[in-house]
């Protein structure tokens, strides 16, 4: 209508019946308008039919029938790389603790292996924090021993300052943050730890399970690696809170025993230490000991 208007002026010579050519083209106009108000319009011309009219949002498009002999490849890529975290996150070292009347007992084995392979057998996975705390720790190897002496050396840092120690609550819930900060990082710690002690003044034990993933629990016994399998419900068994410090060496030893009972891996021993009232104590285990099958 705004063309015909123009051109119209700009032509004063233009023909008589250019009021026809005006009034049909807005009669068609209007009918135009009222086909739209009464059904809308559709696009066919996109994969998605939507509405011009509403404010709907468009339908997702349906994905294209596949035949039944293919296999999508990133299904396939991601069943893999899902079997790859599987294995990379099953721990193939042993963690144990145990508490009782006043003590806590922290044992781990001394192989450090990578794969099926044993790079180490008398490899010490415990890290004094300080005089009545001890950690033992599991996991990549070079993570492990990184993270450990970060927290060691933070640990020693607050004493020189402060004149005195955390407690054993007080420093898991600061390896606590120290995962969770790490987790939410580019390259998170893949490190899984036991935090037991002795509180220097409520003079009760403490122990505390904490995984990569920066869980914190406090447990009366706990266990990481091939021992929580095993050895749970040995401890669920015969641990009680009142138990003395020979009482939880032979329960670990039943531990222990039922590791190399059931698993054909080597762990070269373990390494046990005790925390009482007094300090860290080192505790001699028989590693030689000879298993019968059951």
């Amino acid at each position: 209508m705004l063309c015909l208007g123009i051109w119209a002026n700009n032509f004063p010579s233009w023909p008589a019946y250019i009021d026809d050519i005006f009034f049909f083209a807005w009669l068609l106009e209007l009918e135009g308008r009222s086909k739209a108000d009464e059904q809308p319009t559709f696009n066919t011309n996109e994969r998605n039919i939507t509405n011009v009219f509403s404010h709907s949002k468009p339908s997702r498009p349906k994905p294209e029938p596949q035949s039944k002999c293919e296999i999508p490849a990133p299904r396939l890529s991601a069943r893999r790389r899902c079997s790859e975290l599987i294995w990379s996150a099953i721990d193939r070292e042993v963690l144990l603790g145990i508490t009782g009347k006043d003590f806590t007992i922290i044992a781990a084995s001394k192989a450090a292996m990578r794969g099926a392979t044993v790079l180490k057998t008398a490899d010490d996975k415990t890290r004094s924090l300080n005089k009545h705390t001890l950690i033992a720790y599991s996991g990549e190897s070079g993570d492990t021993v990184q993270f450990a002496d970060y927290i060691q050396a933070n640990s020693q840092l607050y004493s020189m300052r402060n004149e005195t120690d955390l407690s054993p609550s007080g420093l898991a819930n600061f390896v606590r943050g120290e995962l969770a900060s790490s987790l939410r990082s580019r390259k998170p710690y893949n490190v899984n730890l036991l935090l037991g002690g002795v509180d220097p003044i409520t003079q009760k034990p403490a122990l505390y399970w904490l995984d990569y993933l920066a869980s914190l629990a406090p447990l009366p016994y706990a266990a990481h690696g091939y021992a929580q399998y095993y050895c749970l419900s040995i401890l669920d068994k015969h641990h009680h809170p009142d138990i003395t410090l020979g009482q939880g060496i032979k329960i670990l030893n039943l531990c222990t025993d039922e590791l190399k009972r059931r698993l054909p891996i080597d762990f070269k021993g373990m390494t046990v230490k005790a925390v009482t009232k007094d300090g860290i104590v080192d505790i001699e285990f028989d590693d030689d000991k000879v298993v019968k099958a059951a």
